[in-house]
C-alpha cells in the first residue's frame, strides 16, 4: 500500500478557496484539474469551519500535499482519479496565512462554499449585524483590520482590505454555494460588512473587485470507511481524504473576471449571460425535491435518497412538486425534460448513499430558496401545490422530531415554536418562515392535513 504524494513541483498557487470540503473538491477542484492551463493555477484551501473534524481533514490532505482520489461512483462501477490542484491547505483559524494569500498579486480568484448559512442573511439578503458572531467581527475590524475573524463576510472583507494594503490589483470573488444570484448576495453582505469598518474600503472594493454569479451541480455524498477501503483495494493507495462524487457535473458562471482565470470553460463550465435560468431549475428541480425527500421522505423511514427513490410513494411526490415548477421555468422545454429525466436516474443510483440527515441541513436557510418561490407564483395564480406544501409539512414534523435530525443555524428559534398543538405550531412555523404564509389558510389547511398523512398528531 502507498501513499499519495507529487511526483512534480506543485502548481504556483493563484487562487484561493474557503469551505474546503468534498463538493468543493469533487467540483471547483475538479475542474480546475481538468483545465488545460491547470499547471498555472494552483489552489490554496481554508476549511470553513474550525472544528475538530475540519483540523483532521486539513491534517490528512496536507500529509497528502493536497492530493486526494475522487471516486466517480456510477450506477454499476467506479471510476478513480487522483485530483492535484489543491496545494495549500490550511485551517481557517490560520488568518494570518488567509491576508497573505489575499495579499499577493499572483491570487485572481477567491472561489467559496461555506453553506447557505455560512453568509450570515437577513430575509432582504442584507447582512446580520446583529448576529452575535458578525457584531464581534465588526469590533476587533474596527479596532486592528488584520485581527483575527470568523465569519465568512468578515474573512472576504478582511481579505480584501490586506489585498488594498498590498496594492495587489484587482480580484475575483466566485461563490459556489446554492443561493440565487449569489454574486450579488456575497457582494452585499462583504459590502455591507466593509462599509461597518472602513467606508474608504466600499470604494476600493467596487472599483477592484468582481462578483461573478455561478450555478453548481454534482451531488456529492459523504465518504464512509468502507468507500475509503474501496479506494485501497482498487488503486493500492493509502488515502485519508477520499471523495465520492456522481458522473454528472454541471457549472454555468456568469459576470465580468476582474483579472485572469483558468479556463474552465474548456473544462466543461459554461459561461452564459444569465445564471438564472439554469440556477433556478438546478434549485427547484434538484434542491427542491431533495429538501421535500430529506423532511417528508425521512420521516417514512429512509437514510438515503436511493432509499426513497424505492418509495413509490416518495416518487409520486417529487412528480408532483416537479409539476408545479416546471411551468415556471423559461429554459426549453424539451431541456428541462431530459434534466428531470437525469434527476430520476442520479436520485435513484443504488451506489450512491445520499443521507437525508445531511441533506436537512439548515431548512430554515434553504427553503425560502428552494421550495417558497413556486409556492407564491400559485398562490398568485389561485392554486395550492400539495407538492410544495408537502415540503413545508415534512419541515414541521422534522422540527417536532419526526424524521431526520435538526442540525439548523435558526434552530433554537424554529424547534420551540413547532411544539404544543400542532394548528398552532404550524401557523408559528410557517409565520416566522415568510409571514405571509400564517395568513393564507389554504396553506395552514394542507400542511395540517399532510402533517397529520405524515403521523404527526
Amino acid at each position: 500500500m502507498t501513499d499519495l504524494h507529487r511526483t512534480t513541483p506543485s502548481p504556483l498557487i493563484r487562487h484561493v478557496h474557503l469551505g474546503l470540503g468534498n463538493f468543493f473538491r469533487a467540483h471547483q477542484a475538479w475542474y480546475s484539474a481538468h483545465a488545460p492551463d491547470a499547471s498555472k493555477w494552483g489552489i490554496a484551501a481554508f476549511t470553513g469551519r474550525a472544528t475538530d473534524r475540519s483540523r483532521a481533514l486539513a491534517l490528512g490532505l496536507t500529509a497528502q500535499e493536497g492530493l486526494y482520489t475522487l471516486v466517480v461512483r456510477g450506477p454499476v462501477e467506479d471510476a478513480f482519479e487522483v485530483i492535484d490542484s489543491v496545494c495549500s491547505v490550511h485551517v481557517v483559524d490560520d488568518h494570518e496565512a488567509w491576508l497573505g494569500y489575499l495579499s499577493d498579486p499572483d491570487v485572481q480568484i477567491v472561489t467559496t462554499t461555506v453553506t447557505e448559512a455560512g453568509y450570515v442573511r437577513r430575509p432582504d439578503g442584507s447582512l446580520d449585524a446583529e448576529d452575535p458572531a458578525v457584531a464581534a467581527d465588526v469590533q476587533v475590524l474596527r479596532e486592528d483590520i488584520t485581527a483575527h475573524v470568523v465569519t465568512a463576510p468578515a474573512k472576504l472583507a478582511a481579505g480584501l482590505a490586506a489585498r488594498r494594503r498590498a496594492d495587489a490589483g484587482p480580484l475575483t470573488v466566485v461563490p459556489c454555494d446554492n443561493l440565487p444570484s449569489n454574486g450579488l448576495a456575497v457582494s452585499q453582505v462583504v459590502n455591507d460588512l466593509a462599509e461597518l469598518i472602513d467606508a474608504d474600503l466600499v470604494s476600493w472594493i467596487a472599483a477592484n473587485v468582481s462578483f461573478a454569479t455561478t450555478m453548481v451541480d454534482r451531488i456529492t455524498p459523504e465518504a464512509t470507511d468502507e468507500d475509503k477501503a474501496t479506494v485501497e483495494s482498487a488503486t493500492g493507495i493509502h488515502d485519508r481524504s477520499s471523495v465520492v462524487t456522481e458522473p454528472f457535473s454541471e457549472w454555468v458562471i456568469s459576470g465580468e473576471f476582474a483579472g485572469d482565470r483558468p479556463r474552465w470553460d474548456l473544462a466543461g463550465a459554461t459561461f452564459a449571460d444569465d445564471v438564472t435560468p439554469f440556477e433556478e431549475r438546478k434549485l427547484w428541480l434538484l434542491n427542491g425535491a431533495h429538501s421535500m425527500l430529506a423532511y417528508a421522505g425521512s420521516t417514512r423511514g429512509h437514510v438515503t435518497v436511493a432509499d426513497a427513490m424505492r418509495d413509490d410513494v416518495c416518487r409520486t411526490w417529487i412528480e408532483e412538486w416537479w409539476a408545479a415548477v416546471s411551468s415556471y421555468l423559461t429554459l426549453p422545454t424539451a431541456s428541462n425534460d431530459a434534466y428531470r429525466t437525469a434527476l430520476m436516474d442520479r436520485f435513484a443510483n443504488p451506489r450512491m448513499r445520499h443521507r437525508l440527515d445531511q441533506i436537512a441541513w439548515d431548512g430554515s436557510q434553504k427553503l425560502p430558496i428552494r421550495t417558497l418561490p413556486t409556492l407564491r407564483k400559485e398562490r398568485e395564480r389561485g392554486r395550492l401545490p400539495l407538492g410544495a406544501t408537502r415540503t413545508l409539512a415534512g419541515w414541521v414534523c422534522h422540527l417536532r422530531g419526526s424524521g431526520a435530525a435538526i442540525t439548523d443555524a435558526r434552530a433554537d428559534e424554529f424547534v420551540p415554536l413547532a411544539q404544543g398543538p400542532l394548528p398552532e405550531a404550524i401557523r408559528r412555523v410557517l409565520g416566522a418562515l415568510d409571514p405571509t404564509l400564517s395568513q393564507d389558510e389554504a396553506v395552514l389547511d394542507a400542511v395540517l392535513t399532510q402533517c397529520h398523512e405524515l403521523g404527526q398528531l
